[in-house]
């Protein structure tokens, strides 16, 4: 008794191992101070020692002893699988690495941490980083392993090492960055770790940039090996138990038992009441309702005949005899069952089979073979849901348990089921083995290898979502209700691939409280949240089943093979006269999934041309355009590598900063797509999968994409986060030209800058668009790429987005993108200069050509040199113009002499006639008043009054209007004096 009482005053520890290995077993008292009647110190066992599973070191003998019923032991190693609350030793911390706007740090994630969710710790939800970290001191080399969860890729989540100093240890990128796993489902991760000390972390950051809340991950049973020796064994935790002694774990109560902590055994539960597997206790059984059963249509019987019928919920809970109890309603009447879905025919005990290769039916007729000139179109379409096809499987699955099937067939549709809880992830799963073209296109070498295209609808009240995924990757998500709606997504590459659709009533975390808790009212949402699927059809699906034949190429008929189909070369279509491949027409492209006729082969836009394949068209960086009887020649040439444009920093909600990185391939590159946006850790996660469908999300390829960039300097991490890729614009629409004067810039780039001399520019605008619809944009993503002429900014010049929607676009769908360069202007015409001549200098001119302002052209025609040409030192038209003032003063003094001259003549003839007057100063009358031919005048007359100017005037007009001869009215000899000399 003495002994045992002092064993209670003390326990026994090792102390740190020397440098030989060797450690010392001493007493230490629980209580400080109390250090009398200690047993000395001993040696102990080696550091290296370590007891095997099931047993652990008894420190009082210093042998390994094998652990008791109801508990187990690791051996060399711990466990950890309660989660009630967070275990002694692991410390959650939420840090947060952007400092405010005064160097303090952020008060924003103090609330942020890992929650214990009892069977499970959960990582929080926000944009926090938040880290988990256990320190433990290992003897040996061992390893750490987890199961997790990680269905989002908007959280970042990572495990690494690090030493006793804080240095991180060295691991691959494959143990540092977890792989995602599918919704619901578990997955191991295990990392080798030195011996000595390890410090232990699990971190998350959450990426909110859209505003959509990321599911959280989940952890669960961590174990380490490596450890030397463990001192005493652990006890199952509630509702586990283990029957024998020496156990290395716990085993799970059964349905309908129970148990306490450290149990052996498992106690069964009264027939009033019901437990789940796992739990601790049982409870009583609530009166079934209509939310505890559910409809389904049997298998077609051998007469063609279904009927409804209803089954209970399993595992079944409720109590059908009790007073307010719904009983489960009575079987239909049957029915005729729906048709064989196309591919399939119907055999006599009303079985669907596959038709058999090379032939095709309806679903509602035998298969026949396809017809000489045609080849069966292989795929699946499935709209009739009797049974389950053979190559889709259904399942539910939760973070503990998941009992019943996820979806039910309904005849004209299949619809979600019950599953064990609100939070279930119902699974419906899809898979393909591969696509394979069809002959006549085999030869393509465009992008489209198959296509999916699935109608459904959702009718929810709570905050239901469905994903459709591909693989392990998220696809399209909706939540909430929507309407009856078709969806279809593009097969890019040829691999197997496993379509999944996963729908969850709920995904907040109080179911799987309630089932630890144990209350009761676990399915709320199971009637009025329900997610339809009418049909589905997958296309160029390998070995899959023909609905229809198509016509095929045949070989020329003078081969031996006529009836043979062939496929046509790339960009060839069908003839449809003579089935034979004919090359689609210049700057045409083809589309993916229809090559009969010429109508298959669609125009480019304007601006573009196809490539030598016809499958895509593109601007090859030049064109042409006519405007007011000019034509303007471009070369983008300049403008073909790939750019790259940064949009922000923005900051969530709680301060994260993160920035838009847009890649744009603009012209050029034969139409190869070479803007390439990457998930960088996505790729990480999904090195190891063993599968083709990491080349499905890894990286972009398009001619605009987008990603999101968390920088290294904001969060603390090692390296730049990418995610959430997108293409924006995978399909060249085409290019069109304006010129616009300063009031018709487009609205959407405001004004130009006032200050900027150049108002006057060039704009080209081309039209892209991406192919894939998303559930914002149910026609997909566009872009507008605006190029404008601005000789200020040379070379690349500066690519931006709208000042009114920063992000580059106002509602998410049509992106807005504007490229100022010189290298957008026009080439240079001789339309773009003038020529100013200079003054004549030593008799020679020079000639000066000049750019007319402002100059809006770049390359092309050169200035013309400098010209000179002789001149002379007075100008021509000086020449001219003094010739003229000569002849002119000429002509007029000619005509002076001529009138003067003509004047004289006939004073003289006036002063004759007066002279041969008579005495009584009567006028004789003349014979003629005209002097003859040759005669002078002999005398001169002088008047002693002169006659005016004026009266000359009316003398000359009087002598015109005379016949041969000229007569003068004379006045009266008293009113004039003469006076002869």
């Amino acid at each position: 008794m003495q002994l045992i009482r002092f064993i209670w005053y003390y326990y026994y520890e090792y102390t740190e191992c020397d440098s030989v290995g060797s450690r010392w077993r001493v007493a230490i008292p629980h209580i400080l101070g109390t250090c009398s009647a200690l047993p000395t110190p001993t040696r102990g066992t080696d550091c290296s020692f370590s007891c095997a599973v099931g047993e652990f070191l008894e420190m009082s003998a210093q042998q390994c002893t094998p652990c008791a019923a109801g508990s187990y032991s690791l051996g060399s190693g711990v466990r950890f699988d309660q989660w009630d609350t967070i275990p002694a030793g692991f410390t959650s911390l939420a840090t947060y690495m952007d400092p405010g706007p005064s160097g303090e740090e952020s008060q924003a994630c103090n609330s942020s941490s890992w929650t214990p969710q009892g069977v499970y710790l959960e990582s929080s939800r926000d944009e926090c980083t938040v880290s988990l970290v256990y320190a433990v001191h290992l003897e040996q080399q061992g390893s750490v392993s987890f199961s997790y969860q990680y269905p989002d890729n908007n959280i970042f989540f990572e495990f690494y090492v690090q030493n006793e100093q804080c240095q991180e240890m060295a691991q691959t990128d494959d143990q540092k960055w977890i792989k995602l796993t599918t919704n619901g489902e578990w997955d191991t991760h295990t990392v080798n770790l030195k011996s000595g000390t390890n410090i232990l972390y699990w971190r998350t950051t959450g990426i909110l940039v859209g505003g959509k809340m990321v599911k959280p991950v989940l952890l669960r049973n961590i174990q380490i090996e490596g450890v030397a020796y463990t001192s005493e064994c652990f006890p199952c935790r509630p509702g586990w138990f283990s029957s024998a002694p020496g156990s290395s774990s716990c085993q799970p109560c059964p349905r309908n038992t129970s148990s306490h902590k450290g149990a052996a055994s498992c106690t069964p539960c009264p027939d009033t009441q019901y437990s789940h597997e796992g739990w601790s206790q049982c409870k009583e059984r609530p009166p079934c309702s209509e939310k505890d059963y559910f409809q389904i249509h049997t298998a077609c019987d051998s007469e063609g005949k279904t009927q409804v019928m209803y089954r209970w919920v399993e595992p079944r809970i409720c109590e059908e005899n009790v007073t307010g109890a719904v009983a489960l309603p009575p079987t239909g009447e049957r029915e005729a069952c729906p048709p064989c879905n196309p591919g399939y025919y119907n055999t006599d005990d009303s079985t669907c089979f596959p038709c058999p290769p090379g032939t095709h039916s309806d679903g509602t007729s035998v298969c026949e073979e396809c017809p000489a000139g045609t080849e069966p179109v292989l795929g699946y379409e499935y709209k009739w849901w009797n049974v389950l096809p053979s190559n889709m499987k259904t399942s539910c699955f939760n973070v503990v348990i998941c009992c019943c099937s996820g979806w039910e067939v309904a005849g004209d549709h299949i619809r979600s089921g019950a599953g064990g809880s609100d939070n279930d992830y119902l699974i419906l799963n899809l898979h393909v083995p591969g696509f394979k073209l069809p002959t006549s296109l085999a030869g393509m070498t465009g992008t489209e290898f198959g296509r999916i295209t699935f109608v459904f609808e959702t009718m929810c009240s709570a905050d239901c979502e469905l994903y459709f995924m591909m693989s392990t990757t998220v696809v399209e998500s909706w939540e909430g209700s929507k309407e009856r709606q078709s969806y279809t997504h593009i097969m890019t590459r040829n691999a197997s691939v496993s379509y999944t659709w996963a729908f969850q009533r709920t995904n907040q975390a109080q179911d799987v409280i309630t089932l630890h808790t144990h209350i009761l009212h676990k399915h709320i949402y199971i009637h009025i949240d329900v997610v339809i699927l009418y049909s589905v059809s997958v296309t160029n699906v390998q070995d899959g089943v023909a609905s229809a034949c198509r016509a095929c190429a045949l070989l020329s008929q003078s081969s031996q093979r006529s009836g043979s189909c062939i496929p046509c070369p790339a960009g060839f279509y069908i003839d449809r006269d003579t089935n034979r491949c004919q090359e689609c027409p210049p700057n045409t492209y083809l589309s993916g999934h229809h090559t009969y006729g010429e109508d298959a082969c669609l125009p480019c836009g304007p601006g573009s041309k196809s490539n030598k394949e016809h499958s895509r068209c593109y601007s090859d960086c030049s064109y042409s355009h006519t405007e007011h009887n000019r034509t303007l020649t471009f070369d983008l040439s300049s403008l073909s590598p790939v750019a790259s444009l940064t949009i922000g920093p923005s900051f969530t909600s709680k301060g994260t900063k993160y920035l838009h990185v847009f890649n744009v391939s603009l012209c050029g590159h034969q139409g190869k797509m070479a803007a390439v946006c990457t998930d960088n850790v996505t790729d990480l996660a999904n090195k190891d999968m063993g599968s083709d469908s990491t080349q499905f999300v890894n990286s972009v390829d398009s001619f605009i994409c987008q990603s999101t960039i968390i920088p290294a300097d904001g969060r603390g991490f090692r390296m730049a986060l990418a995610s959430q890729s997108i293409s924006l614009a995978d399909t060249f629409l085409g290019l069109v030209s304006k010129h616009f004067i300063l009031r018709s810039t487009p609205v959407v780039f405001g004004e130009c800058d006032k200050q900027n001399l150049i108002c006057v520019f060039v704009f080209d605008s081309l039209f892209l668009r991406s192919t894939q619809a998303t559930g914002s944009c149910e026609r997909g993503r566009s872009a507008v790429m605006t190029i404008r002429c601005n000789p200020e900014k040379m070379d690349r010049g500066q690519l931006t987005v709208p000042s009114a929607c920063p992000a580059g676009t106002c509602d998410g769908c049509t992106f807005h993108f504007l490229w100022e360069s010189g290298s957008a202007c026009p080439r240079c015409t001789q339309d773009d200069y003038h020529q100013i001549e200079g003054a004549c200098k030593g008799g020679v001119q020079v000639t000066l050509s000049v750019w007319n302002e402002p100059k809006l052209c770049t390359k092309g025609m050169s200035l013309p040199a400098k010209s000179s040409a002789p001149c002379e030192a007075i100008a021509l038209w000086l020449k001219v113009g003094v010739g003229g003032g000569a002849f002119l003063a000429v002509l007029l003094v000619s005509l002076t002499f001529y009138f003067w001259k003509k004047n004289k003549r006939l004073e003289y003839k006036y002063s004759r006639l007066v002279m041969s007057a008579n005495k009584e100063c009567e006028l004789p009358v003349a014979d003629s008043c005209a002097l003859a031919e040759g005669e002078e005048p002999e005398d001169d007359v002088v008047y002693s009054h002169k006659p005016s100017l004026l009266g000359k005037l009316r003398a000359i007009a009087n002598k015109r209007e005379g016949d041969s001869s000229e007569s003068v009215q004379l006045k009266s000899s008293q009113s004039e004096r003469w006076v002869w000399g």
